[in-house]
């Protein structure tokens, strides 16, 4: 006589359970149904801004809902991260960031997120890690110049601790090159950019995208390497690290947008589709290679194995070096 009850609960539960699903699925064939955040985890100017107010105007077209860009700096990126990580997943709140969240999965030991909180909407663009130098200095290349160094420790400056090029460019030269190096902090690039032009450091770390290709183009700064698989068109004079005999090595700096780990699949392929049609863009893409970055499509599940294989090999390189942040 007991089971007629346990028979009505089962049925209800799922009755329920289909209902959601129902209600899911109808959120994520209407989506959008208002406007969209997209919270940039740096100051406004820099690369993620720039890039997540092209795609923010360009997903407002697309969508059809306004799209609002709040930036949300400080911590590595990792203020921003955790407030798109704790955020209702249901698409209206995004992530515009950068290698940063890759390399902070292994970088910084007390944060109160992980890599497995995000579900990768997009990848949309990269620039490969370089190593440049002041015009003057008669080496042409890395090969040149580290011999001319002849085992004194070279003056490295970086844009800032725990940035990409820092640890690509610590990576390379003290576990590949086998070379002694100093990093010196410079908050951001355009200072570390101005101290190498004029002359207070050896080399510098940095993208092509950072502003370093249309030093280089200008003359006010040198490039010996870049750490890819293939000269960059923006900087074609410049090589790879592997043409000058040193193991094959690639790193770059790139931004990619987030979606909560729960957001609605349905959700993140209607985001991961407009956001490859805006890159694919010519507008778009020309603005992005004038820059110096190489524009990135793929489907959502591309991204997301991209994004799996950066967090390992930036945790690979920052364990390397024995690095990590509280």
């Amino acid at each position: 006589m007991a089971v007629l009850p346990i028979i009505r609960h089962a049925l209800t539960a799922l009755a329920l359970a289909a209902l959601a699903f129902d209600c899911g699925g109808a959120e994520a064939a209407t989506y959008p149904t208002q406007k969209i955040t997209v919270i940039v985890a740096f100051a406004p100017g820099g690369v993620a801004d720039t890039l997540a107010r092209l795609i923010g105007q360009g997903l407002s077209e697309r969508l059809h809902q306004s799209v609002v860009v709040e930036n949300r700096g400080g911590a590595g990126g990792n203020i921003a991260a955790e407030l798109v990580a704790r955020a209702n997943p249901d698409g209206y709140t995004l992530l515009a960031t950068t290698t940063a969240l890759a390399i902070n999965e292994t970088l910084f030991v007390n944060k109160q997120f992980s890599a497995s909180d995000f579900k990768t909407v997009a990848i949309a663009e990269s620039s490969p890690e370089a190593l440049v130098t002041n015009p003057n200095n008669p080496a042409n290349n890395l090969k040149e110049f580290i011999k001319a160094m002849n085992g004194r420790t070279i003056n490295l400056a970086i844009p800032g601790v725990g940035t990409g090029s820092d640890i690509e460019a610590e990576y390379f030269l003290k576990e590949i090159a086998k070379v002694p190096a100093q990093p010196i902090p410079y908050q951001g690039g355009a200072p570390a950019i101005n101290a190498t032009v004029a002359g207070q450091v050896d080399l510098m770390a940095t993208t092509l995208g950072g502003g370093a290709a249309a030093q280089i183009a200008g003359g006010k700064l040198k490039g010996l390497g870049i750490a890819a698989d293939k000269r960059a068109a923006v900087s074609p004079n410049v090589p790879t690290y592997a043409e000058q005999s040193y193991p094959a090595f690639t790193a770059a700096s790139w931004v990619g947008f987030f979606a909560p780990a729960k957001t609605d699949p349905q959700i993140v392929q209607t985001l991961n589709a407009a956001i490859n049609d805006i890159v694919e863009s010519p507008d778009v893409a020309k603005k992005l290679g004038d820059m110096g970055f190489d524009p990135i499509t793929g489907s959502q599940a591309e991204a997301d194995a991209m994004f799996t294989a950066e967090v390992k090999k930036w945790g690979d390189m920052v364990r390397a070096l024995g690095l990590s942040i509280k």
